[in-house]
């Protein structure tokens, strides 16, 4: 079994508290085996989900909350709530991050940036990159955490190890400007290559404004 649908929980959860969730299935979070979900058959589909999530089977939990959510499955948003936070409680990094999610936005639960953190710190220390980019964010900002440049150089470059785009460009400032790490113009023009080899036509001017300068310093 995997995930159902590949898109976050968080435009799934505010369309729904909108009213306005389709049967497209953009926001089903992931894919499973071609089974009653990939048929259409949600009723039967769910059946088997609730039978694993109720014997503690987090990804079933956790694509149980999606179908709820999707309004494919009975089932309030309180409930869905419960689903992923089971999923979330037992070490599940797309579901901890789906929760850093809602609480960041306030969607279907008090907005708080402290627990948004907190939950994105869980689902990042396993290696979510999405995650690793939402709590080096937080700590940019000063969001939900005390704001600390280091902290946020240290998960941006995680992420931008993971070819993450974005955060390959901004580590690269951060490299380029001293900005929570020792000022390195090399590994700054480095991390703007690697963002500029995935299309970033930003980096690629940066990397060659860089290239120019250690040339130029014999470097």
């Amino acid at each position: 079994m995997r995930l159902i649908g590949k898109f976050s929980v968080l435009t799934c959860v505010l369309l729904s508290l909108a009213g306005m969730v389709t049967a497209a299935p953009a926001c089903a979070a992931g894919n499973i085996n071609p089974s009653a979900y990939d048929r259409g058959d949600y009723a039967t589909a769910a059946k088997e989900f609730e039978l694993r999530a109720n014997r503690g089977e987090r990804l079933a939990q956790f694509n149980l909350a999606m179908m709820i959510f999707r309004g494919e499955a009975a089932g309030d948003k309180d409930t869905a709530l419960s689903w992923l936070r089971k999923a979330a409680d037992q070490g599940m990094a797309q579901a901890q991050y789906n929760l850093g999610l809602l609480y960041e936005n306030g969607a279907g639960v008090p907005r708080s940036q402290p627990d948004a953190t907190a939950w994105f710190r869980r689902a990042a220390e396993q290696g979510h990159t999405d995650a690793q980019v939402s709590l080096a964010t937080q700590y940019m900002l000063g969001r939900g955490a005390p704001k600390d440049l280091t902290q946020a150089a240290i998960w941006y470059e995680r992420a931008a190890e993971s070819d993450d785009v974005g955060a390959q460009y901004i580590i690269a400032s951060f490299y380029e400007h001293g900005d929570g790490v020792k000022q390195d113009l090399a590994r700054a023009r480095d991390w703007y290559v690697a963002a500029a080899r995935q299309g970033d036509v930003l980096a690629k001017g940066k990397a060659q404004e860089l290239g120019q300068r250690l040339a130029g310093q014999g470097r």
